[in-house]
């Protein structure tokens, strides 16, 4: 998960009738109460603007979905001396998210005002990283006895306890399985994004 500063997924999208992949807001899956879209180089300027400058040791990581903004920022890392490295980063993480918790509340309650998402926060210290409060968000979906089938034979092995956490655990393997391919469809969604910005108003 290092490095992904170009993972937001703010285009619907969906399937067709025929299994086709089609973009843009007809795609199956967006109700009427869903925020807009969000421009993404718009949020990021937003929160360089808005976040303290002795926070983090350059520009955040911004993860944009349609309920949540996850901003990930880099702390110094702490002298260690005679300790431990990990440790210290560790500790380092924990001052950082005590210290700054009320600051970090008022920037997410005006970015939820703005955005209508809320935030999560995170840090990463050397090799230490940390996210604090991640949304847990529904997803609700119909599935034919095939695919339910599937997420019995998951709950009845053991490997999940419900058939939610056994689809939580399906997507979890296909974004690891098909990373690359996922970052080529987010960067040619945005790419999308980016002409349709630039089009006439």
């Amino acid at each position: 998960m290092h490095g992904h500063h170009h993972r937001f997924s703010d285009t619907p999208f969906g399937f067709g009738p025929r299994g086709g992949f089609r973009a843009g807001p007809r795609g199956r899956g967006r109700g009427q109460d869903q925020p807009p879209p969000v421009e993404r180089a718009e949020v990021a300027g937003w929160f360089a603007g808005r976040l303290p400058d002795d926070w983090f040791t350059g520009p955040v990581e911004l993860t944009v979905d349609r309920d949540e903004i996850t901003v990930v920022g880099t702390l110094a890392e702490p002298e260690a001396g005679e300790g431990n490295a990990a440790a210290a980063r560790a500790g380092r993480i924990a001052r950082f998210r005590e210290e700054t918790r009320e600051r970090r509340m008022a920037v997410a309650d005006a970015a939820q005002a703005r955005y209508g998402r809320s935030v999560a926060w995170g840090a990463v210290c050397g090799d230490v990283r940390e996210v604090f409060t991640n949304l847990s968000v529904p997803v609700m979906t119909r599935l034919r006895q095939p695919e339910r089938l599937v997420l019995d034979t998951l709950v009845d092995a053991g490997v999940a306890r419900s058939r939610s956490e056994a689809l939580a655990w399906a997507v979890r393997l296909v974004a690891q399985h098909t990373e690359e391919w996922l970052g080529e469809l987010r960067a040619a969604m945005a790419s999308v994004e980016e002409v349709r910005g630039r089009g006439p108003m």
